[in-house]
């Protein structure tokens, strides 16, 4: 599942350059992750780099987003594949 950002945002930016597919930008008035972009990182490693980068624990699991492995697995290869 892709990952969320609740409402104890306080939109401080810490998470934006911690994601490496650019699936954080600021909303109004917290930010907001793309669950289209989102991969919860599996690709690197599988811990989000996002999260242990929020000061106030604002990044959790998003419920509406459910995706399994190779789901997101195969996500991250579409993102990536210009990278190559």
């Amino acid at each position: 599942m892709s990952l969320k950002i609740t409402e104890e945002c306080i939109a401080c930016d810490a998470c934006v350059d911690e994601c490496p597919n650019g699936a954080i930008e600021p909303g109004d008035p917290i930010y907001e992750i793309d669950p289209d972009l989102c991969t919860e990182c599996i690709e690197y490693g599988g811990e989000p780099q996002c999260v242990p980068a929020c000061p106030v624990d604002a990044i959790v699991p998003d419920p509406d987003n459910v995706e399994t492995a190779k789901e997101l697995k195969l996500k991250a290869e579409l993102i990536h594949k210009d990278e190559e």
